[in-house]
């Protein structure tokens, strides 16, 4: 009895670990496209629309928990000092294709009121090195979105 009691709260901690590393890489790369949005001082609906349709996209979530989670991010990114503290969570489990993606999302947000400000563009910039990209990977994938 005891040792089904200890393999049910040990596969149960498993799955809680694994469910918490997949919220915090998803609030991560939220938190990114929430740098970007407000990164001109500037944040609209159309930009927050534009997060969640990428969001949505990219994660297997409902439009309502990604709204719960672009409103946390919101808050982290607002308290954040540095954007380490989240590459560093990507960069653990991302491969380079899913960076560049990601690079290709702040792309997109930082597009959606029809102008990319110096600000963003140097926040993006910031990102993708942040994320190891070369400099042609994040040239590219600003060139794919704004063509």
């Amino acid at each position: 009895m005891i040792d089904k009691l200890k393999h049910f709260f040990t596969h149960l901690a498993a799955d809680t670990s694994i469910a918490q590393d997949e919220t915090s890489l998803q609030l991560a790369c939220t938190v990114l496209l929430a740098e970007v949005m407000r990164a001109d001082g500037k944040s609209d609906e159309n930009e927050r629309i534009t997060i969640v349709k990428q969001l949505s996209q990219y994660f297997k979530l409902s439009i309502t928990e990604l709204t719960e989670m672009l409103n946390h991010a919101e808050k982290l990114s607002e308290q954040a000092t540095d954007y380490y503290q989240f590459t560093s969570k990507i960069n653990a489990t991302y491969s380079i294709k899913d960076k560049i993606k990601i690079v290709e999302m702040l792309w997109v947000v930082a597009n959606a009121d029809g102008e990319i400000s110096a600000i963003e563009q140097h926040t993006i910039h910031k990102i993708a090195d942040l994320l190891h990209l070369r400099h042609n990977e994040y040239i590219c994938s600003k060139l794919k979105i704004l063509s």
